[in-house]
C-alpha cells in the first residue's frame, strides 16, 4: 500500500537495479514526500521520508559518508 503522501507520486526503477528478479528499488518522488519501494513487492511497504532527509542521505552517499 502506498502512503498517502505518495498517492501521485511519479516512480522511476533504480539503474542501480538488477535485471534478473534480484534488487529491484523504485523511488517515487513528490513535492514534499520521497518514497522508496520494493520494485517486485509494491504492496510490501514503502519506506517516505520528506524532501530534507533524502537530500540529507543522498548527500551523505554522494560524499561517501555512509559505511557499507
Amino acid at each position: 500500500m502506498t502512503p498517502d503522501g505518495l498517492a501521485d507520486a511519479v516512480w522511476r526503477k533504480s539503474s542501480r537495479s538488477s535485471g534478473n528478479g534480484g534488487a529491484c528499488v523504485e523511488v517515487g518522488f513528490t513535492p514534499d514526500t520521497i518514497g522508496v519501494r520494493d520494485t517486485k513487492d509494491r504492496d510490501g511497504g514503502t519506506l517516505a521520508v520528506n524532501s530534507t532527509a533524502w537530500t540529507s542521505f543522498v548527500d551523505a552517499i554522494k560524499s561517501d559518508r555512509l559505511d557499507g
